[in-house]
């Protein structure tokens, strides 16, 4: 079920998108299976135009949300049930990456936002990139033009090109983010590379666990085995 409404969320912000965007302006591609140095990534939506390259997560939940953006999962709040999901600010900050390293393109020439179709509630604060409704204002506040139509032409084709030519099975995709997040040596979250460190202060003081090489940016832990 979880599949299918996830599904739906997608084909309802593709249409959306399709009807309030224009297309000789945003170059739209969904669904997309990115490879990266620590696997695959997919993405729901990218649009390519001169303010930049979008990635837009779509969510289809109803109900309240909690969560907090240091947290690994969020909560979805529903009928009196509670269900726990990725926290999307960190699906995305991996995202982000992959694709500048898939395009060769700086990381603050692509915005993230995460659009969440269904009737849902926030009872957390939420950066301003996670919305609820107004996706096409949201992307037309963008008006400083940064991407040159040659550099628009040639991320269209690479895009288009890998989806068309060498895209990857979903099953693969699958096989490589389990590969992912079992990885002692490199970060789930970000891609950077896993190092030893040691526990300064609290109840684990003395201890040793593997930390992002990133820090403080990717917060990502993992327990020494």
């Amino acid at each position: 079920m979880s599949l299918i409404r996830g599904w739906l969320g997608e084909k309802k912000t593709a249409f959306h998108m399709w009807l309030s965007l224009d297309r000789h302006i945003y170059r739209r591609f969904h669904d997309v299976i990115i490879p990266g140095i620590n696997g695959t990534t997919q993405i729901d939506h990218i649009l390519v135009s001169p303010y930049g390259i979008f990635i837009v997560e779509t969510k289809n939940l109803k109900g309240w949300i909690f969560g907090s953006e240091n947290q690994a999962k969020w909560t979805q709040s529903i009928y009196g049930g509670s269900y726990l999901f990725q926290n999307p600010l960190r699906q995305t900050f991996r995202q982000q990456k992959v694709l500048s390293e898939f395009l060769d393109l700086p990381e603050t020439t692509i915005h993230v936002v995460i659009f969440f179709v269904g009737n849902c509630e926030f009872k957390i604060v939420v950066p301003n990139n996670v919305i609820t409704s107004g996706l096409s204002k949201y992307i037309r506040r963008y008006r400083s033009r940064i991407l040159s139509e040659d550099e628009i032409d040639r991320v269209s084709r690479r895009v288009k090109g890998y989806v068309s030519i060498a895209r990857l099975k979903n099953r693969d995709h699958v096989v490589s983010l389990r590969r992912r997040l079992s990885s002692t040596t490199n970060c789930p979250k970000c891609g950077g590379r896993l190092v030893e460190r040691t526990a300064k202060k609290g109840p684990n003081a003395g201890n040793k666990f593997l930390g992002c090489q990133n820090y403080p940016e990717c917060k990502f832990t993992r327990a020494l085995a």
